[in-house]
């Protein structure tokens, strides 16, 4: 097993970055952390000590280039050079985009997107120096099939994967040793639905099927110690991206009709409700959100995923079995 490394997250303080960092921190690694809330980096950084683990954080926003090369030197005088970097950072907002405002829309770009972009230039930065080193970008779905009321967060993702893809390239041209991966994930149950912004009436949700954030991280490690251009985690992932090579249009129509109420639970949204989109919201920083009674522990896919010649075959399942499913809905 590979330990002993420094390893950099940020969007630690919660959700899959919090889950991330634990499941380093328990195999050995320096953990190194950084999100915007202080108070939130402060608890997960206790969680980890509690659990015997080493770890330093820097409160900065990723959307902010100098000040996350700031935090990155910081954690560097700590614990040392990064040997994997993981960008999570992630916030998101559920509308429509005939309802949201250009900041709006800028923020999550900026926050996901371009963190992401900010994240892996400190990454090579740091990395080249040694010759060697391995980024993980936290992926999604949604980066190949979107879905209505999250065009900026969909359109986000679908960035960092050209992004990344445009630097592997240029890694190889360059016979550069660093190693670049994209873990596509499912839904998941994070404190997101909590603290989204959203202008719809009733209160955002998962679409099912949920998974725990710890599924993604077990994922995230898996993939940095044996990395490859991607991961797909969990069935619903395949499925998306598999269905949305074969029947896009299809897939838009149904996704019209199933995933606008999918995104919301039957609550009202109530009057007071607060958002993280422009600062963090204290007091919700955890790994788990609202919905572990609904969210599963495991991804039996996932297993297979790990492994190349298993997928082969699976994805080629999948795609006979898509296409006629689409051809006899067109001939019914």
């Amino acid at each position: 097993m590979v330990s002993e490394r420094t390893v950099v997250i940020t969007g630690a303080s919660a959700g899959v970055g919090r889950a991330t960092a634990l499941a380093f921190a328990r195999r050995g690694d320096r953990v190194g952390l950084i999100a915007r809330s202080a108070a939130g980096l402060e608890d997960a950084c206790r969680e980890i000590t509690r659990e015997g683990g080493r770890a330093a954080w820097r409160a900065a926003d990723v959307g902010d280039p100098a000040a996350l090369a700031d935090a990155a030197s910081g954690i560097e005088d700590d614990l040392g050079p990064p040997d994997v970097w993981v960008n999570s950072a992630m916030v998101t907002m559920l509308a429509p985009v005939a309802v949201m405002t250009a900041p709006e829309f800028d923020q999550v770009a900026r926050v996901v997107f371009l963190g992401t972009v900010h994240g892996t230039m400190e990454a090579l930065t740091r990395m080249r120096r040694r010759g060697r080193g391995t980024i993980v970008q936290v992926g999604s779905a949604l980066a190949y099939r979107s879905v209505p009321l999250q065009s900026a967060y969909c359109a986000s993702k679908a960035a960092i994967r050209g992004f990344t893809d445009s630097l592997r390239c240029e890694l190889i041209h360059d016979g550069s040793p660093i190693r670049l991966s994209v873990v596509h994930m499912p839904a998941l149950n994070t404190p997101q639905f909590s603290w989204a912004r959203t202008r719809m009436e009733r209160t955002p949700q998962p679409i099912p099927p949920i998974f725990q954030p710890e599924v993604a991280a077990r994922a995230i490690v898996f993939a940095a110690d044996h990395p490859r251009r991607e991961y797909w985690v969990g069935f619903s992932t395949v499925q998306a991206i598999l269905g949305n090579r074969i029947a896009p249009a299809l897939l838009d129509r149904y996704m019209a009709r199933k995933a606008w109420d999918g995104q919301m639970t039957g609550d009202v949204v109530a009057g007071d409700r607060r958002d993280n989109l422009f600062a963090p919201l204290e007091g919700l920083h955890a790994t788990r959100g609202a919905f572990s009674a609904r969210a599963r522990k495991v991804s039996r896919q996932f297993a297979f995923e790990r492994r190349p010649w298993i997928v082969a075959v699976v994805s080629a399942f999948v795609l006979t079995v898509a296409v006629f499913a689409v051809l006899g809905a067109l001939l019914a």
